[in-house]
């Protein structure tokens, strides 16, 4: 256990940007969040947002403090500390009935991080993001004082600290409801789908009867096969059709080092998305599978982010408004193709209703998220989120600040007309910037 500042190197998962910083690490949370500039998780967010805004601006590691408060087995009212993970209490609950009622893709992320980033999932279109059911926080805000909030009290601090990126209060302790399960196993059925058209009409057309929908899609195809991909979707299994054992823990397998970037090129990814795509020969398939395999299939493969490479990679995530040409979609993966990116990993999603975090990220629409390689110039990964932006902006959508690494301050201004009234109510309680990251420097004009 660190309980005094020790300077390290510093990085989100993408890689990119990697800073000397200096970090603490402690069970008392407390203690230690009294001269810190910014609180950090499991380090899952993709850029700058966990990232100190100078290299002698403490960061608090929260993952030991990870512990479980109190628990209400008639309601799932759960309390725990702001670093227990996603992982720990799958580890706990999913065998007894219980489940988060939001995941994100990944179960390595931790209660503070889940609030900071509004996390969403694969049933938005039902359950909306994770802030929605968080019934309570405990802060350190930027004055020392330690604040309870919820929905009744304190509200404004409430609903601009979720979603708000960790920049309004160090996030102590976090209350919400599990939900109980019939099975902890998932009933999934894919369709291979061929085209982008039918895509998003599966996506609407599955929101009406499945709680958990998603869709990869293979981002190179071009033509009437742009879009192309698996359709994805799921519930729990119910106990008739459940396996009577628990599903057992996953293993994993670990990138064991990191490959030159010239593995990842447009070629090889085409090849993958190609072979991908072809392997689901058959139309639809329906399956009992593993709750892991379904939640985080990336979880499988330990530290993956290695697999782009020294120069590291970053994920353009947006959501777009529906339309009824679906021209909006079409655009952005065109355009993407068009500027030379490449990825493997395309997720798209139908968003349900905007969240009320202050800016949160969803709203009604279709969210598409690209993993792709920092190009070893950076000014052409830059050219290429900047015309990603602007498209985004002519279309009405905004982009997701967990995934966030190039974004320049002018377009995300634009894009996010919340912007105002967050500022106004994050400066209230920190009128003189204390609570500060490396993202808030380049985005929101904190000063380093």
């Amino acid at each position: 256990m660190r309980n005094e500042p020790y300077r390290t190197t510093l990085c989100g998962w993408g890689r990119y940007p990697v800073v000397s910083g200096l970090e603490v690490k402690s069970e008392d949370l407390e203690r230690i969040t009294e001269t810190a500039g910014l609180c950090r998780g499991l380090g899952r967010s993709y850029g700058d947002s966990s990232l100190p805004a100078d290299e002698n601006s403490p960061v608090v590691n929260t993952t030991l403090a990870d512990r479980l408060l109190a628990f209400d087995p008639d309601t799932g009212l759960l309390r725990a500390e702001a670093g227990a993970s996603l992982e720990m209490l799958n580890r706990v609950f999913l065998r007894r009935g219980w489940f988060v009622p939001v995941s994100p893709g990944t179960q390595f992320v931790t209660l503070g991080g889940m609030v900071a980033s509004d996390v969403h999932g694969k049933n938005h279109h039902v359950d909306g993001c994770f802030g929605e059911h968080v019934t309570g926080l405990k802060l350190r805000v930027a004055d020392g004082r330690i604040v309870e909030c919820s929905p009744s009290v304190e509200p404004e601090l409430f609903w601009v600290t979720v979603g708000g990126m960790g920049l309004t209060g160090h996030i102590l302790e976090v209350e919400f409801a599990m939900r109980r399960i019939p099975s902890p196993w998932i009933w999934q059925e894919t369709e291979r789908i061929p085209n982008l058209d039918a895509m998003i009409t599966g996506l609407k057309e599955s929101a009406a009867s499945w709680p958990m929908t998603v869709g990869w899609v293979d981002c190179l195809a071009r033509g009437e096969k742009l879009g192309r991909g698996i359709l994805m979707k799921g519930r729990w299994a119910r106990p008739d059709e459940a396996p009577d054992r628990p599903p057992g823990l996953k293993r994993r397998i670990n990138v064991p080092f990191e490959p030159p970037g010239w593995v990842l090129s447009r070629w090889s990814m085409n090849c993958f998305n190609r072979l991908y795509y072809a392997k689901h020969f058959r139309h639809v398939r329906k399956s009992i599978v593993h709750p892991s395999s379904f939640f985080y299939p990336l979880d499988a493969i330990g530290r993956w982010n290695m697999i782009y490479g020294r120069r590291g990679f970053t994920q353009y995530q947006c959501v777009l408004p529906h339309a009824e040409d679906n021209g909006p979609a079409r655009r952005l993966l065109e355009l993407f193709a068009s500027q030379g990116g490449a990825s493997f990993l395309c997720v798209i999603k139908d968003c349900g209703a905007e969240g009320r975090g202050m800016i949160s990220f969803p709203r009604p629409g279709i969210s598409i998220a690209m993993d792709f390689s920092v190009h070893l110039n950076i000014q052409n990964t830059q050219f290429l989120v900047d015309r990603l932006n602007e498209l985004v902006i002519d279309e009405g959508g905004r982009i997701y600040l967990t995934k966030d690494t190039f974004t320049q301050p002018e377009h995300f201004g634009t894009m996010e007309p919340r912007l105002g009234a967050f500022n106004a109510v994050r400066r209230k309680w920190d009128p003189d910037g204390r609570i500060r990251s490396a993202q808030s420097v380049r985005l929101l004009g904190d000063t380093q």
